[in-house]
């Protein structure tokens, strides 16, 4: 599939089966955020991957939006190691999207679904899971195969014109 294809087919799963996910493609997924590009490549992404029942059972206590997936990705980065910039951001925060991103375009491109999550219980999911605390937490993603009952959300297809996104050399209307 073009990938034009894969990023337009994309869409934020809420109804997962409980089909597991193969360690094969877990580790593919994975593999896809280590090779994400970072600021200054200082990989500060720290991703939890959990799968057992007790870990998903402390998940559905910093979350309602599990949606019944079979693993979740717990996406945080180490504050310590990440690049920052005073006038610009804490490249934390975008080095781990794109990771993110990253795997979730590689599980969809293997026929895992994905969503990302940000309605979280950070404190929580701290306390659960012993998360250091110089990890700064930023959401979780739950993956997993679409269920029968699975389908894009009404406005998924609902884009803003091109005109109204990029500019050309100027950001004059």
């Amino acid at each position: 599939m073009a990938f034009i294809d894969l990023a337009r087919s994309r869409y934020s799963e809420r109804r997962f089966s409980q089909t597991p996910i193969e360690p094969e493609k877990i580790g593919l997924i994975l593999e896809a955020g280590r090779v994400a590009p970072t600021a200054r490549n200082r990989q500060p992404q720290r991703i939890l991957v959990v799968q057992s029942p007790e870990g998903l059972e402390k998940i559905d206590r910093c979350t309602d939006c599990r949606f019944g997936a079979p693993a979740v990705l717990v996406l945080a980065y180490d504050m310590t190691v990440a690049s920052r910039h005073p006038d610009v951001v804490d490249f934390g925060v975008v080095d781990t999207s794109i990771v993110a991103t990253h795997m979730m375009l590689q599980a969809s491109e293997l026929g895992v679904h994905s969503c990302w999550v940000g309605l979280i219980d950070p404190s929580e999911l701290r306390r659960q899971f012993s998360v250091p605390s110089d990890f700064r937490i930023i959401g979780v993603m739950p993956l997993g195969y679409p269920s029968e009952r699975s389908h894009p959300a009404s406005l998924h297809a609902r884009r803003h014109d091109a005109s109204e996104l990029f500019f050309r050399e100027s950001y004059g209307r």
